[in-house]
């Protein structure tokens, strides 16, 4: 069956990094700021996060993963206090957040295969694991020139309530874009997250410039490459009938 649409996973597939680079990077930044500003405590504000993060990965669709988060932080930290707090979260985004971009490389292949598929009338999605709001997603899009024109849909935190490497988050996406994920192609570099596309019954191709693979799974089965090579796949696939 030929590709109708391709899903793309951000960090480390269009936005080049080192994820564990990222990750330290932003959970210095973020607990910075809100011990700074909220008066929390950096140990246990961390481990909040993490308990938050841990909520959404096993988020089950009842909720959105931002409801699933905050309901964490209101448990350890009271909801009066997280409903005072929640502007100061949103400043961190709209001021700070900026600073992880230190932990990221650049790469003019993304935009370019994005339009690439869209001159074909390939659609195009942003599968990045919701665990952010809007505001930064949008802004690690940006920074390799990449903006929500480029996609008919992306995830955030906010408006999805699975996470990989759940089969369901996948599903979710094609229902939303009204097509059979028999259709769709996910393109990632984490093997375990992205590379279970397959599961809701996805191709995929794993793209290896910024290769995860945390869990030493054997990734012969995948197709899989550099940018080059993901054209070529995409253009073999897409003549298929």
């Amino acid at each position: 069956m030929s590709i109708k649409a391709v899903l793309f996973d951000l960090d480390g597939t269009l936005l080049p990094m080192n994820q564990d680079n990222f990750i330290k990077k932003y959970f210095s930044e973020i607990t910075a700021f809100l011990c700074k500003h909220g008066g929390y405590e950096p140990q246990k504000f961390m481990e909040s996060m993490w308990l938050g993060i841990k909520a959404m990965l096993l988020n089950d669709g009842t909720k959105s993963n931002e409801d699933a988060f905050w309901e964490v932080f209101s448990k350890i930290y009271g909801e009066e206090k997280i409903k005072n707090d929640f502007k100061l979260f949103e400043r961190f985004y709209e001021e700070k957040f900026i600073n992880t971009k230190t932990e990221c490389g650049y790469t003019d292949k993304s935009k370019q295969l994005i339009d690439y598929l869209k001159s074909k009338g390939i659609k195009t999605a942003l599968a990045t694991n919701p665990m952010f709001p809007t505001v930064a997603t949008e802004a690690r899009m940006s920074w390799v020139n990449l903006s929500p024109a480029d996609f008919e849909l992306f995830t955030t935190y906010e408006m999805i309530g699975y996470s990989k490497p759940n089969p369901k988050y996948y599903l979710e996406i094609a229902s939303r874009m009204d097509i059979d994920p028999k259709e769709c192609l996910m393109v990632g570099n984490d093997v375990s997250d992205d590379m279970s596309a397959s599961l809701a019954g996805m191709d995929v191709f794993l793209l290896t410039d910024c290769l995860i693979n945390t869990k030493n799974l054997d990734i012969e089965p995948y197709p899989q490459g550099s940018f080059e090579e993901l054209y070529d796949y995409i253009n073999k696939k897409s003549q298929e009938n």
